[in-house]
Parts: C-alpha cells; structure tokens; sequence
C-alpha cells in the first residue's frame, strides 16, 4: 500500500480508476454544432458518439445504451421528439437521461420536450459552461436514483398525487412536483404550460400552506411526502 494513504482511500482510489467512463450520445444534423458538443465533451474526459440525424442517433441509442443523450429536436429522418417517444417507451432506454437543444424563443420546442419526458433543455448557440453543468447535473441525478432504487428507497416523481395529502391544489400540487426536482421557475412555466408570474403565485401559496419561506424547504418537505408514500405503496 502506497504510504500515507488508508485502506479505505486506496480502494477510494482503485474504484475511481477502473469505472468507466460515462457515454454520451450527440445527436445533432448541423455538423459544426456536433463537432464542438464533441470537443467539449471529450476534453471534459467523456466517451463521445454523434449521428447526423435522429434515426441513425436512435439506433446507436439502442445499440450502445448511452448514459445521456443530447439531442437536437429539428432534424432530418427522425426529430428530437420522435427520438425521445421512442426511447421512453422502450423498458431498455426508458431511463436514459435526455436534454434536448432548442433555439432561442421555441417555448413551445420545450414544452413539448418536457412533455414526452425530457430532463432537461438547453438553447442554441450553447455555452460550454452550460452544457457541462447540465450534463454533471444530469448524470448525478441518475446516480443518485440508480442508488436509490437499490437501496429500496428515495422519492419516486412520476405522480403529484401525494403531494395533495399536504392541503395543495392538484396545480400547486403539479407545481411543487418539478420545483422538488430542481426545476426553476421559468422551467416549471414550460413544462406545465402556464407564466412565470403564476407559478410564484402558486409558489407563495406552497409556501404559505407548508409554512416554509423558501423553495428548498418546500423541496424537502415534497421528497419526504413523496418518499414516503412510496415506501407505503410497497408494503401493501
């Protein structure tokens, strides 16, 4: 054993050598769009696949099982959307985090996204400093979930029912589902379709309701609500 180091930081170590690296799917038909995306993301020490369009991106998708994919949503032979169907109604690609890029202004691009089960967006000319941070953000959320799912708990988003048990409105409920899953506002006001201005009036109600004055409190008391009704649906 190297000195100076513990048992526990080698093996640490050992772990963080061997684990593969994370595999990142580009699929995007405007080539000097693509070929930066995979700059970037190969100097940030990922494993790097492209296709031109979204049915040759669907197929190396199936193929390779990627751990993200980043995908344009206006392409020839498939579109985003299309892609992103297909994906999430296989059980094989069905969890595959997903970030869409859109153009500047397409709300509606990104409403539609969010919709079909996109985990993110990101708008062209993108900025690397952005693309990263989604991308870190998004694969440690699948960790975290993955670990979850192991250990047999950890809140499960697919539904803002329970979160009624806290005196909410089903829209408030609808609401705090995204805002507990780090969603900002003006994300929130896509995926659901309504303005900024009134997802802080439902906010202000959340707050007012759970007795909380910020959105992090509020997060915390959605996951526990939501873990918990999971752990009781499994025992019965």
């Amino acid at each position: 054993m190297p000195p100076g180091f513990s048992i526990a930081e080698v093996t640490a170590l050992f772990h963080q050598l061997i684990e593969p690296m994370n595999k990142i799917l580009i699929i995007e038909d405007d080539s000097q769009t693509r070929e930066n995306l995979e700059l970037i993301l190969d100097m940030e020490g990922f494993n790097v696949r492209a296709a031109a369009n979204g049915r040759t991106g669907l197929e190396l998708a199936r193929a390779d099982r990627p751990d993200l994919v980043v995908c344009d949503v206006t392409m020839p032979e498939l579109d985003g959307h299309g892609v992103l169907r297909e994906l999430r109604g296989s059980p094989q690609t069905a969890d595959i985090p997903f970030v869409f890029l859109t153009a500047q202004g397409e709300r509606h691009q990104q409403r539609a996204g969010m919709n079909l089960g996109a985990d993110d967006y990101l708008c062209k000319p993108l900025d690397a400093e952005d693309l990263l941070a989604a991308v870190h953000a998004r694969l440690q959320r699948r960790r975290e979930n993955r670990n979850a799912t192991l250990a047999g708990a950890g809140p499960d988003f697919s539904s803002p029912a329970p979160l009624k048990s806290l005196r909410l409105t089903e829209r408030e409920a609808e609401v705090l589902l995204w805002v507990s899953q780090g969603k900002a506002n003006a994300d929130v006001a896509t995926i659901l379709g309504m303005s900024e201005k009134t997802v802080k009036i439902h906010l202000g109600h959340i707050f007012e309701k759970l007795n909380v004055e910020t959105r992090t409190a509020a997060a915390m008391i959605a996951i526990e609500t939501l873990t918990r009704a999971k752990s009781e649906t499994t025992r019965s």
